[in-house]
């Protein structure tokens, strides 16, 4: 009877296993070395602040960029997270670290620009093991996810730095999520100064839109 109950819960683990995996083709997706994943926001209250703060005229609805590499038929993002700093993970561990339902779009550069991605890649790498910058002020260490990408694309200016706003565009007023931010922080609200998002980089004219997945992990359960 052990060995009943035994040889059950492994098949239920494998099964949960062979579930708890996202390939691209099951997912449709084909993907290469250097596209952008852009994530729609989730319901916390600073990732909401973030898509807020930085819509553009475009009305796209991100608040978290990595890029892909691919190495050997795995897939690997290079991205930088809160608690997890400048890191790499599979897709599957990307795609898994939601809890809750997001639509990732897939950014691909032109094909004349191209030739900034395995700079780019091998300057990602160079950059792992960075803290995250919850401060977003360039100057301070680490590098939120949106830093993260620019500096990596710096050498061949792929992405550009705007002044930086953390107001809600229809009443001018500094959002709440942000005001209770800064107020931890301990620092003033760096309004203005220079920085970058994932909504501003997807206006960019050099790259275009090539895919997009929903992901659902409460599917799963």
């Amino acid at each position: 009877m052990k060995f009943l109950t035994a040889l059950v819960l492994l098949l239920l683990i494998s099964v949960f296993a062979l579930k708890a995996q996202y390939s691209p083709d099951e997912l449709n997706l084909d993907l290469q070395t250097g596209d952008l994943l852009f994530c729609s926001p989730t319901s916390g209250e600073l990732s909401k602040a973030i898509d807020q703060a930085t819509q553009t005229e475009q009305a796209t609805h991100f608040d978290h960029i990595g890029i892909v590499d691919i190495q050997n038929d795995t897939v690997y993002v290079l991205h930088s997270a809160p608690k997890k700093g400048a890191c790499r993970e599979t897709m599957s561990q990307f795609f898994f670290s939601y809890k809750e339902k997001v639509t990732i779009s897939i950014y691909r550069l032109n094909d004349s620009y191209l030739k900034a991605v395995p700079p780019a890649i091998q300057k990602a790498y160079t950059l792992l093991g960075q803290p995250y910058n919850y401060s977003y002020i360039l100057k301070d260490p680490g590098l939120y996810c949106s830093e993260y990408i620019y500096e990596i694309f710096a050498a061949d200016s792929i992405f550009t730095l705007n002044p930086m706003t953390f107001k809600d565009p229809k009443t001018g007023q500094f959002l709440a999520a942000w005001v209770d931010h800064y107020t931890k922080l301990g620092i003033p609200i760096p309004e203005g100064e220079p920085g970058c998002n994932p909504n501003g980089m997807a206006t960019s004219d050099k790259m275009e839109m090539v895919g997009e997945v929903i992901i659902d992990n409460n599917a799963l359960k």
